[in-house]
């Protein structure tokens, strides 16, 4: 069965976030030989695929996704060779090795940009987005950068020291339109050299690559073929949907905002697919890899020509329809009917063909326990429970760094212990509103990027482990009871209940490739469904309360001759769920 599938169908990915994973060298920043080190745990828990953030060459503006160098390695990080070391021990104990790759925008310390900046005639000024400012009285050129067609002439204009109050230069003029960066502030930033303004969707550190011109897609290109030369097993494409932008002039601007969100002009637009094919034609359909584009703005109706197998640019891809990613104050409430709603249509969407991540954390999530279950009260149950609501499903399972013992929100309480500029620059901003530095900081504390960038808790020894020095960003304080020492001895620890998950997925094709149903829709506290082959004796029931109270459940002829595969409570009952319960069985079909 499947004989023909792709290697990658079948395996369960583990995300490290190098800086927080494991210190080697006592520097108190994690690092290439650190995660060599932990091979073996990986291997242990039953992963055979890692994403590695980015650890290439970079100043650090946005923690290594603000790339000065492709094909040079973060001195904090280690060397090309340490590298090339944790590739071949990897790939010795069969875990594939797939690096971030970032190619939206680079640094502005990116050798590429230098030369785009140094002056309007420089042959690569076109490889990013150049403009002229609006009302420019006296701009040093009247050419702007084409969006769409061709693109050999271009420019682009950008203003201020700080792009959250970018007011133009002498002659330069204002923004050359009111979009505001992902990151906060105006999306474009001044360069007093040549008077115009850059565009940077995310950090003004970070300018947009011009996908439009040829000679800049060519180089990018090359350098992802250099990398996959090396054996890399593929990537994870960083904010991919943002490639192609659309016209350039304002957004509708009805609450009258200085800069306004502008997903819909720079997210997912028009003629994004012949980018996108063109990357995958001339780089990825050379080489035997798992391609996972992170899609932001794509739904499940657009599934076709992102996974599919004759269309699709890519091997999955990261969607957030159940992640509310762009909610900044937390504002909106956990409701499980939307939850299993948006999951569900993407299952319903590969059901024939295409495969999705499932995935419940990242880098720029909060921690799943604190987003969606009860840190307080029912962690462990609240672990488990998400566990088997999202990883039995059909597609490749992700688990973020700490997410398999059941790590938790940062437990600061000062603003100085992050270490995330956008949440930074969130919580001045707060201030400047007239908000008290208590105020803001108990408003911006949970969503920060930082709640799942703290050190990993290894063991209970100082900074849990990660570390001798003191470490870049400080250990939750819960390390002594949170850690993966303690669970490893524990067989009912979320550790190991996450080693049986990953065992179960991995021995049955039903659990890969099986079909999907929803059951209990009836139900607004219950996240539940089947996965069935239609030729198959048996089918498998995962059935989740993802809430703190009691639900009740007439299942008792539907249970009655299941063998309980997983169950996170101590006793198995067939007529209620507790808070947070969650089981999986396995059910004979007649």
């Amino acid at each position: 069965m499947n004989k023909k599938e792709p290697w990658w169908k079948n395996c369960v990915a583990y995300q490290i976030y190098p800086r927080s994973f494991n210190d080697s060298n006592g520097d108190g920043i994690g690092d290439i030989n650190g995660i060599r080190e932990k091979l073996d745990y990986l291997a242990y828990l039953g992963i055979d695929l890692i994403w590695i953030c980015p650890i290439y060459d970079s100043p650090n503006d946005d923690n290594g996704y603000d790339i000065r160098d492709y094909q040079k390695i973060q001195k904090e990080y280690g060397t090309m060779e340490e590298f090339d070391l944790l590739l071949a021990e990897a790939h010795e104990k069969g875990i594939r090795v797939i690096m971030d790759l970032v190619i939206n925008h680079t640094s502005d310390e990116h050798q590429w940009f230098a030369e785009s900046r140094s002056s309007v005639d420089h042959p690569k000024r076109d490889w990013y987005i150049w403009k002229d400012g609006k009302d420019c009285k006296d701009g040093k050129t009247g050419k702007e950068v084409k969006i769409g067609k061709d693109s050999k002439d271009g420019k682009d204009s950008k203003d201020s020291k700080d792009s959250k109050d970018s007011k133009g230069g002498k002659d330069g003029g204002a923004e050359p339109n009111n979009w505001e960066s992902i990151f906060g502030g105006s999306a474009w930033e001044y360069d007093e050299a040549t008077e115009q303004y850059f565009l940077h969707l995310f950090s003004r550190k970070m300018p947009d690559i011009n996908w439009e011109n040829e000679d800049a897609k060519e180089e990018v290109f090359r350098m992802v073929r250099w990398w996959l030369d090396k054996g890399i097993d593929g990537f994870r494409v960083d904010a991919i949907s943002h490639i192609k932008k659309g016209d350039l002039s304002d957004m509708p601007n009805p609450k009258g905002l200085k800069h306004v969100p502008s997903f819909g002009k720079n997210m997912n637009q028009p003629g994004i697919h012949k980018l996108l094919g063109e990357l995958k034609k001339n780089v990825f359909d050379r080489y035997d890899i798992f391609t996972i584009a992170e899609a932001s703005g794509v739904s499940h109706k657009e599934m076709k020509e992102w996974i599919s197998t004759d269309e699709g640019k890519f091997s999955s891809v990261f969607q957030f329809e159940h992640q509310h990613l762009w909610d900044d104050e937390g504002t909106d409430r956990f409701s499980v009917k939307k939850f299993r709603e948006a999951l569900s249509k993407w299952q319903h969407a590969i059901e024939h063909d295409g495969w999705v991540a499932l995935f419940l954390e990242n880098h720029d999530l909060v921690r799943s326990i604190n987003k969606f279950g009860n840190a307080d009260r029912y962690r462990e149950e609240s672990a488990k429970c998400l566990a088997l609501a999202y990883f039995m499903q059909k597609g490749i399972p992700f688990l973020y760094q700490g997410q398999e013992i059941g790590m938790v929100n940062a437990d600061y309480s000062d603003a100085c212990d992050f270490r995330d500029f956008p949440f930074l620059e969130k919580y001045e901003e707060k201030i400047a509103q007239g908000c008290t530095s208590e105020e803001a900081f108990e408003i911006l504390k949970s969503t920060t990027r930082d709640n799942s960038r703290t050190p990993m808790q290894w063991d209970s020894s100082v900074n849990g482990g990660f570390s001798e020095a003191e470490p870049w960003m400080k250990v939750n304080r819960n390390y002594r009871e949170i850690n993966v020492e303690a669970q490893m001895k524990d067989d009912d620890s979320i550790l190991n209940f996450y080693r049986r998950m990953i065992e179960l997925k991995k021995n049955d094709d039903i659990l890969t490739y099986g079909s999907f149903r929803l059951i209990f829709e009836e139900k607004r506290s219950i996240f539940a469904y089947e996965r069935f082959d239609r030729k198959g004796n048996y089918k498998y029931i995962i059935c989740c309360n993802l809430s703190d109270r009691n639900q009740k459940l007439k299942a008792e002829q539907l249970l009655a001759d299941a063998d309980v595969m997983l169950h996170n409570y101590k006793e198995f009952q067939r007529d209620v769920l507790r808070p947070y319960e969650a089981f999986m069985v396995k059910v004979p079909l007649s």
